[in-house]
């Protein structure tokens, strides 16, 4: 078997008992004030990292390119408050334009 799929079945097995280990856990832990701010703070640095690996990556190399200025004018508009599908359509507009017009790769 290759290494690749012993690696896959192996995240798997450990992303199934990390999921099972939270129904087991009993409920006064996970009501600790600690614990709460903890947990509430995990999907933002999840979509975080995501945001950062889609805008800088290209498989396996670090890039700057159109994605870096969509997601530039993408914080412009959510600092000026515009709806989120603006933002969104409005980033991937950006990005396309720059590209058809190769202003930037």
């Amino acid at each position: 078997m290759e290494a690749r799929w012993i690696a896959v079945i192996a995240s798997s097995v450990i992303a199934f008992i990390l999921k099972f280990s939270g129904n087991i856990v009993p409920a006064r832990y996970l009501e600790q004030p600690k614990i709460k701010s903890i947990t509430a703070l995990v999907p933002i640095v999840m979509l975080s990292a995501l945001v950062v690996v889609q805008t800088f990556a290209s498989g396996q190399i670090l890039v700057i390119d159109a994605r870096l200025v969509a997601l530039l004018f993408a914080v412009i508009l959510l600092i000026i408050r515009a709806p989120f599908i603006v933002v969104v359509f409005g980033a991937a507009a950006l990005a396309a334009i720059l590209r058809y017009f190769d202003l930037i790769n």
